[in-house]
């Protein structure tokens, strides 16, 4: 038997290093991300020992931007995009500019390098990983706040304005090279490309909009109704990917912009929570194998030949292009966090980058030397993104108390961050303040609506919270760990607590901010297991609900209701 198998091999070597990587990354209290890229590392061209087949591996990284991006779609609606169009568009285009010259400036002015190899440099530094975005979002419960949408918006835009300049290569290489051929790329041609190049975008964005939001939503519902679960997963791979492809060869999109709008429009269904769980796995499976592809592509020689050159380009990414975000976020007038949170966001490279290094080899407007700077400064971009998020609030602390331009941009708030002034006071006297999200957090508040009981809710979501605003609910968003979020939800006069669908580390957060707020409140935390009971120790204040408790208590009220005396008796 042949043990020739190169699918089964890249995907053996690149899942269990990544566990083992992974897991050493974790229990150091690094990201596990940095794990995986060491996997790659581990298994790429430029180590000794076993090699994975890089194509396959880079096939496979593309599969996992396209169902990460297809999940994104699926909590992303069109009002989100639309509620960040304003600061998304002028904002991703001003920073990949500023990024663009920064990186062109320096190369050409520092190292001497030609314009047009400047100019693709500066380019490749100029737009931020898709997936890491979403993964360091995902983490900190980011990626259904304002912050985390405007973030989103901001990478849709780069990666429609990185397809257009991937079209644009090729007739800039020509006008960049001596004289091919005695002819020089006229203007007019130029102008044909450009405009072929946005109608093909425009049409596609436009066929989804139409067309796919009217038949997707139908086909999954049809496949729902079959009642095959397997039927339903595979609807998902098929769209997610086969969209993705279609985009691709048809209208020349990104992989990842064509993932995104299939999920965008698969949420108008009402199965779309269903699709985004069972796309989940699969989501973070092959995320992983995006990272190991990432690693695998280092050389690392680079980082001991050019250590100083790979450093500057470090800067640039990291210092340069966060800085640049922070400050135009801070002038489009949002609060200090959204324009921190979005200068960490972006403050890393990604896939994009490398598929442009790569056009700019193929066209000869680049070496491999600068891709393999690119590559090394891409991976600790990368790395260290988790320690710009990590040094958000010892920076947010410092600048309020420095600058005064920093404490008049902390008190702006977004209109959803405060209570309306024409809530009802009832409501903010003895109520309970619901902390959470999901299907049983909802359906506790409907409860306390039938039953007119006051409540406050503390969710994350804008979205959520505008269609909550609409039913005349009190409801604000924000952190509820934040101690500014609880009092403005009127912790003080507050009967009680219910903390609802949060992972324990942010509910113990709640908890303790809460009690230092209002000593004598009661509190209710969901459990989904025993496990996380136990993490909690000695809390005789808190009262936990569990959820098999709950449901086998209420099970056996409705068989005991069944049951007379006499029956019993027996």
């Amino acid at each position: 038997m042949s043990h020739s198998l190169p699918l089964i091999s890249t995907l053996a070597l690149a899942f269990g290093l990544a566990l083992i990587f992974g897991y050493i990354a974790e229990r150091l209290k690094t990201p596990a991300l940095v794990g995986y890229l060491l996997a790659g590392i581990m298994v790429g061209p430029y180590t000794t020992g076993p090699v994975a087949d890089v194509g396959l591996a880079h096939q496979l990284s593309e599969l996992g931007v396209m169902l990460l991006m297809f999940g994104v779609g699926l909590h992303f609606s069109l009002q989100d995009l639309m509620r960040v169009k304003n600061i998304a568009i002028s904002g991703a285009v001003l920073q990949m500019s500023i990024a663009t010259l920064l990186g062109t400036l320096f190369a050409h002015g520092v190292w001497d390098w030609p314009w047009a190899e400047s100019i693709v440099f500066g380019l490749c530094l100029s737009c931020a990983s898709t997936v890491v975005l979403l993964k360091a979002l995902e983490l900190r419960g980011q990626l259904s706040t304002i912050d985390g949408q405007i973030a989103v918006g901001w990478l849709v835009v780069e990666d429609i304005a990185t397809v257009l300049i991937l079209v644009l290569l090729p007739p800039f290489a020509l006008l960049m090279s001596a004289d091919t051929n005695g002819q020089a790329l006229s203007a007019y041609e130029m102008g044909k490309i450009i405009l072929f190049t946005i109608l093909r975008v425009v049409a596609f964005v436009v066929l989804m909009m139409v067309l796919g939001r009217k038949l997707i939503p139908k086909a999954l519902m049809m496949v729902a109704n079959t009642g095959s679960r397997e039927l339903f997963t595979l609807f998902l791979l098929a769209c997610s990917i086969g969209i993705a492809f279609g985009a691709a060869a048809v209208f020349e999109v990104s992989f990842a912009l064509g993932a995104f709008f299939a999920g965008m429009v698969m949420r108008e269904s009402k199965y779309a929570h269903r699709a985004a769980t069972e796309s989940l796995p699969l989501q973070d499976a092959f995320a992983v194998l995006f990272f190991v592809g990432v690693g695998m592509m280092l050389d690392w020689h680079v980082l001991f030949e050019q250590p100083i050159s790979v450093l500057c380009v470090l800067a640039i990414i990291m210092l340069g292009k966060s800085v640049t975000a922070f400050a135009l976020v801070h002038c489009l007038k949002y609060p200090l966090h959204t324009s921190l949170i979005v200068g960490a966001s972006l403050a890393q490279i990604g896939e994009f980058s490398f598929i442009l290094a790569a056009q700019g080899i193929a066209l000869k407007l680049m070496d491999e030397q600068i891709m393999s700077m690119i590559v090394a400064a891409a991976i600790l971009s990368i790395a260290l993104n988790p320690v710009m998020f990590a040094l958000i609030p010892p920076l947010r602390r410092y600048l309020l108390r420095w600058f005064r331009w920093a404490r008049t941009a902390a008190m702006r708030t977004d209109p959803f961050s405060v209570l309306p002034k024409e809530t009802e006071r009832r409501v903010l006297m003895g109520q309970a303040i619901i902390v959470g999200t999901g299907t049983v957090c909802g359906k506790i508040r409907d409860k306390f609506v039938e039953s007119q009981m006051p409540f406050v809710s503390v969710v994350e979501d804008q979205t959520q919270a505008a269609q909550m605003r609409e039913r005349k609910l009190a409801v604000i968003t924000g952190d509820a760990s934040d101690p500014m979020v609880l009092v403005q939800s009127h912790i003080v006069t507050a009967k009680m607590l219910l903390i609802i669908g949060l992972d324990q580390i942010k509910a113990k957060k709640v908890v303790e901010v809460a009690r230092q707020l209002n000593p004598n409140i009661r509190i209710l935390v969901r459990m989904r297991s025993r496990i996380e009971m136990q993490h909690w120790g000695e809390t005789q204040d808190i009262e936990f609900l569990y959820d098999r408790d709950m449901i086998s208590e209420s099970m056996f009220k409705s068989i005991q209701a069944h049951y007379q005396p006499a029956d019993a008796a027996h």
